[in-house]
């Protein structure tokens, strides 16, 4: 395993160029080790993270969800995600998640691994989580409409990329590192 020993750049200074109630746009002025000052620009989340769970109904069943995507305007079939609560363990967080979304609950929650994507841009960080051993328990959550449970096969993953509404990354690499851990 390779880990990199590299100086990482100083922060000259941090300014927001904008805030919403979802983004912050920070520019930086950075200096690296050779003397080189840059600015880059990033969406800083602010946020504790989110949790992104693998639900499994049984040895090969996963529970997903199809929920409208603001970002590409269409229902989107993903697996069950959503902010970490300040104050909140991943592992709850997960947990009530699919309570909220999926109307189960988990008795076995493992952490799988932390993603990130666009990392040059985005400090955002998605905890990979596990569910296993589910009963049914359903809390209200935050979402604006009724959601669309989907069931799904882990034996047919291949059938789930050729699907036209499953195009989350973070979720396609979710099911390949549960598929993975699951056949240990």
């Amino acid at each position: 395993m390779s880990v990199n020993k590299r100086q990482v750049p100083e922060i000259l200074r941090t300014n927001t160029l904008a805030r919403s109630r979802l983004f912050h746009i920070e520019q930086l002025d950075l200096r690296f080790s050779n003397g080189t000052e840059v600015q880059y620009e990033r969406l800083n989340s602010g946020s504790h993270g989110a949790v992104l769970v693998v639900p499994m109904l049984d040895d090969n069943t996963v529970v997903m969800i199809r929920e409208y995507a603001a970002g590409v305007g269409r229902y989107e079939l993903a697996l069950p995600k959503g902010r970490i609560e300040p104050g909140e363990d991943k592992l709850d967080a997960a947990n009530r998640e699919i309570k909220e979304e999926i109307g189960y609950g988990a008795k076995q929650l493992e952490h799988l691994q932390s993603v990130s994507i666009a990392p040059g841009y985005l400090s955002h960080v998605t905890q990979i989580i596990l569910a296993r051993d589910l009963y049914e328990h359903h809390e209200d959550g935050d979402e604006p409409e009724e959601i669309e449970v989907v069931p799904w096969r882990m034996d047919r993953l291949s059938d789930l990329m050729a699907q036209e509404d499953f195009t989350e990354a973070r979720s396609i690499a979710a099911l390949f590192l549960a598929k993975e851990f699951l056949q240990k």
